[in-house]
């Protein structure tokens, strides 16, 4: 009879250790077999191409190199590892940065699912990440904030188990915190949730414990500043990291930073609502710090649609410990956290084999299959007749940017919007909506744009068309070029023939 509740114990204790694995494993899986979804956005472009001018001059940019507009302008990455690390993947091909980026989601995961395990059995956690992912992966693309995204739930996750045992954070947070703000701006993020965390745990604690938890904290916090100015940039990282955020209305334009728009449903509408209604069905009673904590959360995700993973990973971490302890579930957590704290062989060696079979199946899917970024960021026809016409001032569309970028061409824009500034960004769209016509001519004629490379259906695009003293050169399914009239070239392609 012992030995058949051993064996049961030890079973079972090995299926609760492999959950976060063997989802981790199906996640990288998922997302590499689906590697197109990540390739949708041409900033990972020149993100990469940014990496490479690192690598091959062994140096910080501290000044616009890649465009013609801001050339020379003071300017810094705040994502300079994460760039560095994807440069260093890419091989030419698109294999290194899906695989990358495939494995940071499911560190993601698995980091997501032992945050979990205190406070629900295995099937609720993983449903909860379930829909943890299907809340981000609008976001999920080959991009710094996904390398940095595992970062970002090790460090705040650090802080909620903090809070929820009402102590002070580890200091072993501080190394988080000093890599997250290498591999991405958002670091400010975390410095910006000490405060509201640690007012949870003050909250709760015992009044003759209070004071000296109120000093650790505040220790904490400081030494979580110091740790994020521990980069190439210094004291500048922080500052840069913040100018994304005084582009004013800008933000209302740019997809990303858009709001939620609850006009047509979506996939967040319904998670919010049914969140909401849940709680109140269930009576769930939260402190005011978590109240706090939760309305910041959603209000960071209805302004910018790109907070909404931010919501949809750290929202069900904040509501973990009441919902154990209030929906009865936290005496079974804690058994099965006692139960797990020691692996069992058989976990480590279940691990080993799911490891060296993601290695191999990635192996053999990658031999067979290439990888492509979506064909309307990749405008490969138009820039090989700009490149044959040596073009130079082009002005072209911001997706356009970062493929350009890669072919080593000076830009007019692209994804850096804080580079740019507000203003010029605005007379941008202006400029590409072609209401005003004069407007449109007079951006052109203010940078002395000899060349514009604008989607097929682009509406400046089509005013070009008619407009005296520009000509079409090139168009096809993707892109469209005009010149200024009496620039034309010998030898130019004709209007709607390919360069092929």
């Amino acid at each position: 009879m012992s030995l058949s509740i051993t064996s049961s114990v030890i079973s079972r204790n090995a299926a609760r250790g492999l959950v976060p694995l063997c989802a981790a494993v199906g996640a990288y899986l998922f997302y590499l077999s689906a590697g197109e979804i990540l390739l949708r956005d041409s900033d990972t472009m020149w993100q990469i191409r940014i990496g490479q001018w690192i690598l091959e001059h062994g140096a910080m940019p501290t000044t616009d190199v890649f465009s013609f507009t801001r050339y020379g302008e003071a300017w810094i990455s705040s994502s300079w590892l994460s760039q560095v690390v994807f440069a260093l993947v890419y091989g030419g091909d698109w294999a290194g940065p899906v695989i990358l980026t495939s494995i940071a989601i499911s560190a993601t995961v698995a980091i997501f699912l032992n945050l979990l395990s205190p406070y629900f059995d295995p099937a609720r956690a993983v449903l909860i990440t379930a829909l943890a992912l299907l809340l981000s992966t609008i976001h999920f693309f080959a991009r710094p904030h996904v390398l940095a995204l595992p970062v970002l739930l090790a460090f705040i996750g650090g802080l909620m188990a903090a809070a929820d045992r009402r102590t002070s954070p580890s200091w072993w947070l501080l190394p988080l915190m000093a890599l997250w703000a290498n591999l991405h701006g958002g670091f400010v993020l975390g410095l910006a949730l000490i405060g509201p965390i640690g007012l949870e745990a003050i909250w709760n604690v015992e009044p003759s414990r209070r004071r000296l938890l109120i000093v650790r904290w505040g220790l904490f916090g400081l030494a979580a500043l110091a740790a994020s100015c521990v980069t190439p940039y210094g004291w500048n990282s922080l500052l840069g990291a913040t100018k994304i955020l005084s582009l004013g209305k800008l933000l209302t334009l740019i997809g990303e930073w858009k709001p939620a728009d609850f006009s047509k449903p979506s996939f967040f509408e319904a998670t919010l609502l049914g969140l909401i209604g849940l709680i109140c069905y269930r009576r769930l009673t939260l402190s005011v710090p978590r109240i706090l904590l939760l309305l910041g959360l959603i209000w960071m995700a209805l302004s910018h649609v790109r907070n909404i993973e931010v919501f949809a990973f750290i929202a069900p971490l904040v509501l973990a410990k009441p919902i154990a302890e209030q929906w009865g579930t936290a005496g079974a957590a804690a058994t099965r956290f006692e139960e797990t704290r020691a692996i069992p062989v058989v976990t480590i060696l279940a691990a080993i084999a799911m490891v060296i079979g993601a290695w191999v199946t990635t192996t053999m899917f990658v031999a067979q299959h290439q990888f492509k970024f979506l064909p309307q960021f990749s405008p490969v026809a138009a820039v090989d007749v700009l490149q044959q016409h040596k073009a130079q001032r082009v002005f072209s569309t911001a997706p356009f940017g970062g493929y350009m970028v890669s072919r080593d061409m000076k830009v007019f824009i692209d994804g850096r919007a804080e580079l740019y500034g507000e203003q010029f960004v605005l007379d941008y769209y202006d400029a590409l909506d072609a209401r005003d016509v004069g407007q449109l001519l007079g951006l052109l004629d203010k940078y002395r744009i000899d060349t514009t490379l604008l989607s097929s259906d682009s509406p400046a695009g089509n005013a070009l068309d008619h407009l005296k003293g520009w000509k079409r050169l090139y168009k096809d399914d993707i892109a469209v070029i005009h010149v200024r009239s009496d620039e034309m070239r010998a030898g130019a392609v004709p209007a709607g023939e390919s360069s092929n």
